[in-house]
């Protein structure tokens, strides 16, 4: 009974700010499901699906700044927002200005993704957290912040170190320069 009302208080505080949540929710959806374009060598020329991720992108980031106000982990959780939206707007903000040239575009395209998909990886370690809140006692409050390291720190590392490997390199090389007939 316990972790339903708990449910019911952070459900209340997200529907207080619910335009602003839906302001953020529904374009990073959209930029999730447009994110594969980037990679399909079908659209290399048409200009819509990045300029629909930069669109989104900003939109997404200016919004998760103003919800990190209403953070539940508190500072914590707030700087864990501030650091890796920051990353994503600057990353987002670097393919542009980079998107002349096919493979550094795709490298810093990679990494903005990277970091939007960390909210994906935080969720899990946040069901890990709440699972085992019986026995470590934390609450919410106390846990959400170190969530959001945890989950946007292992997209972040793991993409980054995939990047940097030879595998990686060559793979987006090769995914930037292959010709269109392919």
């Amino acid at each position: 009974m316990k972790c339903k009302l708990l449910g019911a208080g952070y459900d209340a505080a997200f529907a207080s700010h619910a335009t602003l949540t839906l302001l953020h929710i529904i374009p990073a959806f959209a930029f999730v499901v447009l994110a594969p374009f980037v990679y399909f060598r079908r659209f290399a020329r048409a200009a819509w699906p990045e300029r629909s991720l930069f669109l989104l992108g900003t939109v997404v980031a200016v919004t998760a700044y103003a919800m990190s106000h209403y953070s539940v982990g508190g500072w914590v959780e707030r700087s864990a927002v501030l650091f890796f939206n920051s990353l994503f707007l600057f990353s987002l903000l670097r393919a542009w200005h980079l998107r002349r040239e096919p493979v550094l575009k795709l490298r810093w395209m990679t990494r903005a993704i990277a970091v939007l998909l960390g909210i994906a990886t935080t969720r899990p370690v946040m069901g890990i957290f709440f699972a085992t809140s019986t026995i470590t006692h934390l609450s919410p409050e106390q846990f959400f912040g170190i969530a959001f390291w945890i989950g946007f720190s292992i997209n972040t590392l793991i993409v980054e170190l995939w990047l940097r490997s030879r595998e990686g390199k060559s793979q987006i090389e090769r995914m930037a320069m292959r010709p269109l007939s392919s």
